[in-house]
C-alpha cells in the first residue's frame, strides 16, 4: 500500500473518531477548557480530554487528564526555558486546580505542539503518544475545523500504529477484541514506568467494548492481511513470518529500555512544571500496584534518584520486567 492511498483508507476511521470525540462529557470540564484557553491564548490549537476521567461523574475525586495542543512552543510560553524543554522532550506536564461547588477539581495537562502530536501518533518509535490516543478521547476545543481534522487524523494514525505493532507479537489464528487490545495495552505499559496489571488493561476494554469494536472495524481496511474478520464474527490474525515476529519482539524490548530512560527524564523535567509531581507519581503507583514508595527529603531534592529507586523496586518485585 502506498502512502498516497493511506488518507482514503483512513477516512472511515477518521469519521468514527470524530463521532467518538464529539460525545458529551460532564459540563464541569468546560471550566478546565476555559482556564486553558485563557492560559494559552493565541497559541492554543486544541484541548483533548483522555483517560479514566471519561468514566467518572465526580470530578472532585482523582485527577483529570488533558492534552493541550499549541501552534508554537515559543508562543505558548513567556520564557525560553519551558519552550526549549518542551521542544527537547515533549510534552511538558503541568498541574491545574479549579474551584467547584462540591470542592476543588484537579487536572494535569500535557503541552505539545500539534506537529509533534501528529508525529508522535504516526511515527514515534516509543508509544508515549500513540498508546494514549489509540484509546477513546474527547476533543473539547479546536481552533477551527482544519485543526479538528488534524487531531482526528492523528488519532486515526495512533489506532493503526497501536494495532499494527501489537498483532505481530500475538499468535496467528482466531482472536478476539479484548485479547488484541489488552495485549497491546500491556505492551505499552511495560514500555513506560507504569505498573498497571493485566486486569486493568482488560477492564479498560470492557468499559467501552462497542467503541473498541467500532475503531477496530474502521481500521480493518488498512490492516489487511494482518487482521481480518471471520464469518463467525471473531477476528483472525494473519500469518506472521518468524523474522517479523522476532523483529516485533526486539522492538518491544527496545521500547521498554527506551521507556525507562524517558520516564526518568520526564519525571525530572516535571519537577520544574508539575507541583507535587512525586506525590502524584507515588499515589498512582500505590493505587495500581499496592506498593507504597517512600519519598524521603533527600529523594525529594533529587527526583532522578527517586525515579531510579522506584524502577528498581518495581523490577525487584516483578511488576516491571
Amino acid at each position: 500500500m502506498g502512502t498516497a492511498d493511506l488518507p482514503n483508507i483512513l477516512d472511515l476511521l477518521i469519521q468514527e473518531i470524530a463521532i467518538q470525540d464529539a460525545r458529551p462529557v460532564h459540563p464541569a470540564f468546560q471550566v478546565f477548557t476555559d482556564a486553558l484557553r485563557q492560559r494559552f491564548g493565541e497559541a492554543l490549537d486544541a484541548v483533548v480530554l483522555y483517560g479514566s476521567c471519561l468514566h467518572t461523574s465526580d470530578l472532585t475525586e482523582g485527577i483529570a487528564d488533558f492534552y493541550v495542543l499549541v501552534s508554537d512552543y515559543r508562543l505558548a510560553y513567556s520564557g525560553r526555558l519551558l519552550a526549549g524543554l518542551n521542544a527537547w522532550l515533549p510534552p511538558n506536564v503541568f498541574y491545574l486546580e479549579v474551584p467547584a461547588a462540591a470542592g476543588v477539581m484537579r487536572a494535569k495537562y500535557a503541552v505539545i505542539s500539534t506537529a509533534d502530536f501528529e508525529r508522535g501518533a504516526r511515527q514515534w518509535f516509543h508509544p508515549y503518544i500513540w498508546a494514549r490516543f489509540a484509546q477513546p478521547a474527547r476533543l473539547l476545543y479546536a481552533r477551527d475545523d482544519q485543526t479538528g481534522k488534524r487531531v482526528h487524523t492523528a488519532q486515526a494514525s495512533a489506532v493503526l500504529k497501536f494495532i499494527s505493532t501489537t498483532l505481530p507479537v500475538l499468535e496467528s489464528g482466531p482472536s478476539d477484541l479484548e485479547m488484541i487490545w489488552a495485549s497491546g495495552l500491556m505492551l505499552t505499559y511495560a514500555a513506560e514506568l507504569r505498573a498497571e496489571r493485566e486486569a486493568r488493561a482488560r477492564h479498560l476494554v470492557r468499559i467501552d467494548p462497542e467503541i473498541y469494536s467500532r475503531l477496530t472495524a474502521a481500521a480493518m481496511p488498512a490492516l489487511i492481511p494482518l487482521l481480518s474478520l471471520q464469518a463467525d464474527g471473531r477476528y483472525h490474525i494473519g500469518p506472521i513470518t518468524p523474522l517479523k515476529r522476532l523483529s516485533a519482539r526486539i522492538h518491544w524490548r527496545l521500547r521498554r529500555w527506551q521507556g525507562r530512560v524517558l520516564s526518568v527524564l520526564r519525571l525530572s523535567k516535571a519537577t520544574m512544571t508539575f507541583r507535587d509531581c512525586l506525590d502524584y507519581a507515588a499515589w498512582k503507583i500505590e493505587r495500581h500496584t499496592g506498593i507504597k514508595v517512600e519519598i524521603t527529603p533527600m529523594l525529594r531534592r533529587h527526583p532522578i534518584l527517586w525515579g531510579y529507586k522506584v524502577m528498581w523496586q518495581l523490577l525487584r518485585r516483578g511488576v516491571l520486567r
